[in-house]
């Protein structure tokens, strides 16, 4: 299969890409010595192009059109954005339309705009995961909602390459999306966990700041007593009148103060551990400043800082920090590939790159996911509006939490604050009453009926607290009823808010936001849909992915949103939960275990 890597880089995941069976026949990229490293290890094409230009956004896609290639890679940069920002782009996706010439447009917005123009078969995005664990969630749920509206099925899931045989701590979100009967399927992870010395323990010592002669030519004699596994698949490909050669095994001088602290640490000290005659920086602010890699663990995640700044990637027994080598071995390069430019572009070429063993798992799941048929999953859009469907009709009349169809955010507030961990009976009394105090100053003058209620359900505690937050509301009228209240409210938890602001939103949609909540019982919910243990573990990362993909893309998942509260509260209990009646029972994983277990005939042997 052919396959194109926009913003490449230096080429990691195009090279794994490559190991597991693709071949990569077109590489983007703004860095003028990441294009060149590129353009040298891979045939093809590679160019250097700014892909935020539209004019060249266009050129690119009819390019890989043209080409007809079958896989479109890469990791588009995705920096934060601006609530305005997000208002626009939520107006977009809601009607539909593509700017295709927005100059403002972020890069994560052009390798959309070059799937939609290309229509490639497969897709592979990959990035931080900040990208995705926004308040929103905001680019992952564009994403995700335009591949599926595209005609691919999506999965997403966020990695930790140390499990692929990289021999760092290196998070990474992972989109696939794929075209007709098939649907990617993760790969297995690897069998052995690589360390920091089963990567560069065969490297011979250097001195920090030392050149070899010959300047970018030069190398460093390489006659190691043994090797790993991971050692001799990095030797692999380097030719043989070479074996005993290793390149780009250079790195930073090091001051005599610098070489004296780093004598005195081992993997465990921190640099305001240090004595104080060996500091040079604040230890309250930089209390990490130094860090000195553990042998038998995974490096500290290789970034691109490390261009900068090699204090936090200390070589566990020489007194120096990492070569550019070392650095491409704990990002899984192998010693062949080289790099242009000085060594400081070297390292942030390495920093910025995806290890390609990961780049090899994913690959050879890709190919392995097209060539087995399985049945189309329903996508984030079909879910949610399944659960849109279901809240809509229960909104006038039979809402298990009635305060998600209420008139003001204030509402919500009152009710979270008292009825939480209450009866249906309780509230189906109370509400009708609390209903009414729907503004700060209406409750301020209901305070007597407030507290006297308060105590049939032993909150009055909480009813006090409310009364002090209704008094400082009223002080300051539009902390609550912004569109996206930023403001502290006194005794108000921020959980509670953002329930309010996704019940209630006070302007029209587009400019609205829908913050996903992982409380009242949703990651329960989320974690037996999918059949996994999101709501024990991981539950502000995998947790939130997997409440994504039930409440679909920005500007039309709140009412899917507040589904999910419902039954959460109310059907998905968690005793003896009442499958049968929930909308997603279809889908859901444990729903289907029950049936299955319902259904199963239980055969009696008679005894003799």
């Amino acid at each position: 299969m052919l396959a194109a890597d926009l913003f490449c880089g230096a080429g990691g995941l195009s090279l794994g890409l490559e190991q597991a069976g693709l071949r990569m026949v077109l590489g983007v990229d703004h860095d003028l010595e990441a294009g060149e490293t590129h353009g040298h290890h891979f045939g093809g094409l590679t160019l250097v192009e700014d892909m935020s230009d539209p004019s060249k956004v266009d050129e690119i896609a009819k390019l890989i059109r043209s080409l007809k290639l079958d896989v479109v890679v890469g990791g588009p940069p995705c920096q934060p954005f601006s609530r305005a920002g997000r208002s626009k782009i939520r107006h977009r996706v809601r009607v539909g339309l593509v700017e295709a010439h927005d100059r403002r447009r972020d890069l994560w917005e052009s390798f959309l705009s070059i799937v939609r123009q290309a229509e490639p078969a497969c897709v592979l995005m990959e990035n931080v995961p900040d990208m995705a664990l926004d308040r929103e969630m905001f680019i992952f749920r564009t994403i995700v909602h335009t591949f599926e509206s595209l005609g691919y099925s999506v999965e997403a899931r966020l990695v930790d390459t140390s499990r692929y045989g990289v021999p760092q701590f290196r998070q990474r979100l992972i989109i696939a999306a794929i075209r007709g009967p098939a649907r990617f399927r993760w790969p297995d992870e690897a069998l052995e966990r690589a360390t920091v010395w089963n990567a560069i323990g065969d490297l011979p010592e250097v001195e920090g700041g030392w050149r070899p002669p010959g300047g970018a030519a030069g190398w460093s004699e390489y006659a190691p007593a043994d090797q790993t596994v991971f050692q001799r698949a990095m030797r692999a490909k380097v030719p043989p009148g070479e074996s005993g050669r290793v390149y780009d095994h250079i790195t930073r001088p090091v001051r005599p103060d610098d070489r004296a602290a780093f004598e005195l640490m081992d993997e465990t000290t921190l640099y305001s551990d240090l004595p104080p005659e060996m500091k040079r920086y604040r230890d309250d602010i930089f209390d990490d400043k130094y860090k000195k890699l553990n042998e038998n663990d995974l490096s500290r995640t290789i970034t691109a800082h490390i261009a900068k700044d090699g204090y936090w990637y200390i070589h566990p027994r020489q007194s120096r920090t990492l070569t550019v080598r070392e650095a491409a071995r704990l990002q899984t390069f192998p010693d062949h590939i080289r790099f242009a430019g000085p060594p400081s572009a070297a390292f942030r070429q390495i920093g910025n790159a995806v290890p390609p063993r990961l780049g090899e798992h994913l690959g050879a799941a890709l190919l392995g996911s097209l060539a087995t048929l399985t049945e189309q999953q329903e996508s984030t859009t079909e879910l949610a509006h399944r659960l849109t469907t279901w809240f809509i009709e229960k909104k006038d009349a039979a809402l298990p939490v009635p305060w998600l169809a209420a008139r003001t955010r204030w509402q919500v507030v009152v009710a979270e604050m008292l009825f939480d961990r209450t009866t249906v009976d309780q509230i189906r009394l109370l509400w009708p009453l609390v209903s009414r105090w729907d503004t700060p100053a209406a409750t301020v003058e209901a305070a007597a009926d407030l507290l006297r209620s308060s105590e049939w359900i032993g909150r009055r505690h909480r009813a006090e607290k409310l009364l002090e937050a209704a008094r400082w509301l009223v002080d300051h009228p539009n902390a609550l009823d912004e569109p996206d209240p930023a403001v502290k409210i006194p005794h108000i938890a921020a959980s509670i808010v953002d329930l309010a602001v996704l019940a209630v939103r006070m302007t029209d949609i587009d400019g609205s936001p829908e913050p996903v909540l992982v409380g009242k019982g949703v990651l329960r919910l989320a974690a037996r849909h999918e059949g996994s243990g999101v709501d024990y573990r991981n539950r502000m990362s995998d947790g939130r992915l997997a409440i994504a993909r039930l409440i679909g893309g920005p500007g039309t998942a709140r009412e899917a949103h507040l589904a999910l509260v419902a039954l959460a509260s109310s059907l998905c209990r968690p005793h003896d939960p009442a499958c049968s009646d929930c909308p997603l029972s279809t889908s859901c994983q444990y729903a289907q275990k029950q049936t299955t277990v319902k259904t199963t005939p239980v055969s009696v042997t008679a005894s003799a």
